[in-house]
């Protein structure tokens, strides 16, 4: 099964590692240095424009940022 993202990303739900909650999760330094590393090595990919909400941890190492909120991706991802 597939989850959509926002706009046109779309990621498999089997090589989904976490999604998070960006406001929550970032107060923590780890977190923080976690995403910094990842988009050094362009592993970040940004699905908007608007304000980001949450994040998608992937088992390739991919971060998708999104727009939606972490509940509207666990009803997608629990459908």
């Amino acid at each position: 099964m597939f989850l959509h993202l926002g706009n046109d990303y779309i990621v498999n739900t089997k090589d989904i590692t976490g999604i998070f909650d960006i406001e929550k999760s970032s107060v923590s330094r780890d977190t923080r240095d976690f995403l910094n590393s990842a988009a050094k090595n362009n592993k970040v990919i940004s699905c908007s424009y608007e304000m980001p909400k949450s994040f998608i941890v992937c088992a390739d190492g991919r971060i998708y940022i999104s727009q939606l909120s972490c509940a509207t991706l666990m009803k997608r991802y629990l459908r």
